[in-house]
């Protein structure tokens, strides 16, 4: 049996029991790939843009709207409501910012805790590791109220390895290094379903890592997001915003001049995408406009 078979099934097995059926099932039967009421806002980290965290703001509702912070996946032994990415939001005039954290399920699971949930209207992810944002919330009555805060129509961010919990596969989720795309947590909060997202990816030279995940699970669209950059969704539609690309990973290419016939490595294909470009994600295709055509990468 090949190497890459007996990787595969050992993925297999260590989804299903990470990831309950039911939930799953939930996952195939939804019609969008991304939320059907509100929007996310995934950013590849380094978040700097006002206009970013502007778009947050209004999409959550304007600068009165409730806004939780959740620092969980930086590891500090803890936080306070003057954690910087707190900072930065009433900076730019958000008036209703809390910090919320646990690094302990049980705390996450009582209604205590929820409370400042339940009237939310956005969910920021900051950075760190992925992993511990599953350990303390997966499966919790906190996780169910991040996905709450969608249903209402609200915003779910997050920035780094807060843009990775958004994808259903956890691309670096292994608790031994950041350097391992497919480890022992393969499981992310699905708010981007059938989709594995990495960060920093243009600076820290990750273009071709996505493979590592795409061999073992191909049917997974991929994207990458540079930092201080982001990818705006709502159901099918997608929008790049910010500074730099996000790299697409659907199996085809695409070239903002038409061409594209030729490609030195046809088995590993992608793409980027810069500000104002969008993508339908349930076709898995660039929407042409004025914008993507005629002017060169």
């Amino acid at each position: 049996m090949r190497l890459s078979s007996i990787f595969s099934a050992a993925l297999a097995a260590t989804s299903t029991l990470a990831f309950p059926s039911a939930k799953l099932a939930a996952y195939k039967t939804n019609s969008t790939v991304g939320p059907e009421k509100g929007h996310l806002v995934i950013v590849g980290g380094n978040l700097k843009s006002e206009s970013i965290y502007q778009r947050i703001i209004s999409l959550a509702g304007g600068h009165n709207a409730s806004i939780i912070i959740v620092p969980t996946a930086g590891g500090d032994p803890s936080y306070d409501q003057n954690f910087t990415t707190a900072a930065a939001f009433r900076g730019l005039g958000a008036t209703n910012v809390t910090v919320l954290h646990t690094y302990d399920p049980a705390v996450a699971d009582t209604d205590k805790f929820v409370a400042p949930l339940k009237s939310a209207n956005a969910v920021f992810f900051g950075g760190g590791r992925q992993w511990r944002l599953v350990d303390a919330y997966y499966g919790t009555k906190t996780e169910t109220a991040f996905n709450e805060v969608l249903e209402r129509g609200g915003v779910i961010s997050g920035s780094s390895a807060g843009a990775s919990i958004i994808g259903s596969f956890l691309a670096r989720g292994d608790t031994s290094g950041n350097d391992i795309l497919v480890g022992d947590h393969t499981v992310g909060f699905g708010y981007l379903k059938n989709a594995a997202i990495d960060q920093h990816v243009l600076v820290r030279n990750r273009h071709f890592d996505m493979f590592q995940i795409l061999e073992v699970q191909p049917e997974l669209l991929g994207i990458a997001i540079d930092e201080d950059t982001a990818v705006v969704v709502q159901g099918n539609d997608a929008e790049i915003i910010g500074s730099t690309y996000a790299l697409i990973y659907d199996g085809g290419f695409w070239s903002r001049d038409g061409s594209g016939g030729k490609y030195d490595l046809p088995e590993k294909k992608f793409y980027f995408l810069k500000a104002g470009d969008k993508y339908d994600l349930g076709a898995r295709k660039v929407v042409e406009t004025e914008t993507t055509s005629g002017d060169e990468l």
